[in-house]
């Protein structure tokens, strides 16, 4: 057995030590987790491989808006979102193609952009408000994806806007099978948001959180298996060969060497429930336009996409 020691910068300590304080639970941050579920268990070992291009959504704003955040990797100005009033209005995180120094890009760089664009091409006319959270090895903690649901709420609430629908794409096991503290407190204040995340890839029936959480609508890929399931899996949608907008790192052109790279827009297939969960967040996000509040919102995309129809 390997023993890997992990120490935080100042900042990250004292921001664990701040969230575990407020929720008054005694608890001491130690929950470190594998991040993205398509690095977690998944038995074929999915990559991403490049697609041809498909029809780009079309540029539409609802009125009143429909507000999505999107809690992944980053967020690249990819055609399909370059240039939407919304991109600009936030701020994002351009994605981290090769974080690690190795030749190539990252196993899961450009998951966000990919996450994003499955959304937009489901509910073209959704404000999307993204905050990186995964690196680009897909790894997090549960304290900062409850530092990014906390974020995005207070974000939210200070530019005087509704946040209809959280999309989280993280998520862990825990020894115990019961949900981190912070993680569980944090889904559980999304303020009238419905909070869609994926179940994981590990196809096994053991809870994956947040997304096992009852407040938190749980999305399993269709008919996959690798796909996580049981009871608490609320929904299921299609999570293989699904298409989407990708950045892809290229060598310059003339390369002779390392750090001449360059990124280019354009497409991938990609399978895991990573790429569900945006689906039914997408059927939320165009029901709260057609005017259901949300909670009416999420039981309809529950029923729409029923866990009958996926196992």
């Amino acid at each position: 057995m390997e023993l890997i020691r992990i120490q935080l910068r100042p900042a990250e300590r004292e921001q664990c030590v701040r969230i575990a304080a407020e929720c008054g639970l005694g608890l001491t941050p130690h929950h470190v987790h594998v991040g993205s579920p398509i690095m977690f268990g998944t038995p074929t070992r999915v990559s991403p491989e490049e697609a041809s291009a498909i029809t780009a959504p079309p540029r539409v704003r609802w009125d009143p808006p429909v507000t999505a955040a999107v809690l992944d990797t980053g967020l690249d100005p990819h055609p399909w979102f370059a240039g939407r009033p919304w991109f600009a209005e936030w701020g994002h995180s351009p994605e981290v193609l090769d974080g690690d120094g190795r030749d190539g890009q990252d196993r899961q760089a450009g998951h966000g952009t990919f996450v994003a664009g499955v959304l937009l091409r489901h509910a073209p006319g959704v404000v999307l408000r993204h905050h990186r959270v995964l690196s680009s090895s897909g790894l997090s903690d549960d304290l900062t994806v409850a530092a990014g649901l906390r974020r995005v709420r207070r974000t939210a609430a200070e530019r005087g806007e509704r946040l209809d629908v959280v999309v989280l794409t993280s998520g862990c096991h825990t020894a115990g099978d019961a949900c981190p503290p912070v993680l569980r407190r944090e889904a559980g204040r999304s303020s009238g948001a419905v909070v869609v995340a994926a179940a994981g890839n590990g196809g096994t029936s053991r809870p994956f959180w947040p997304a096992a959480l009852p407040e938190v609508l749980a999305v399993g890929a269709r008919a996959a298996a690798f796909s996580n399931h049981g009871d608490w899996v609320d929904a299921w949608a299609q999570g293989t060969g699904v298409v989407s907008a990708f950045p892809l790192l290229r060598p310059a052109a003339g390369d002779s060497g390392a750090g001449t790279e360059s990124r280019e827009y354009g497409f991938a297939r990609w399978s895991g429930t990573s790429f569900a969960a945006p689906r039914v967040a997408a059927e939320v996000a165009a029901l709260v336009h057609d005017g259901h509040p949300a909670a009416e919102a999420r039981r309809e995309a529950e029923r729409r996409f029923s866990p009958r129809r996926g196992r």
